[in-house]
């Protein structure tokens, strides 16, 4: 029984990895138009502004994901 729980607790953090993986792509995708944007814009207050917010965004979306997962690696481990 703990043999199986541990294969599926294993296999649960290999998808994850590759999850994350895939978040991280997203978030490269979706800071690629915002900063293009900020330099076509001229670098204006608002335009820097706007794009510090849509980036911090971005990459909360990303890292809250790998906070999470790393808080249940240790979970596991224990």
């Amino acid at each position: 029984m703990t043999d199986s729980v541990s294969k599926f607790a294993q296999l649960l953090l290999k998808i994850g990895a590759v999850a994350i993986l895939l978040n991280e792509v997203r978030g490269i995708v979706l800071a690629g138009p915002v900063l293009y944007m900020m330099y076509r814009e001229g670098g204006t207050w608002m335009a820097m502004w706007l794009g510090f917010c849509s980036l911090a965004g971005i990459a909360l979306s990303v890292a809250a994901p790998l906070f999470v997962a790393k808080k249940l690696q240790l979970q596991l481990i224990r």
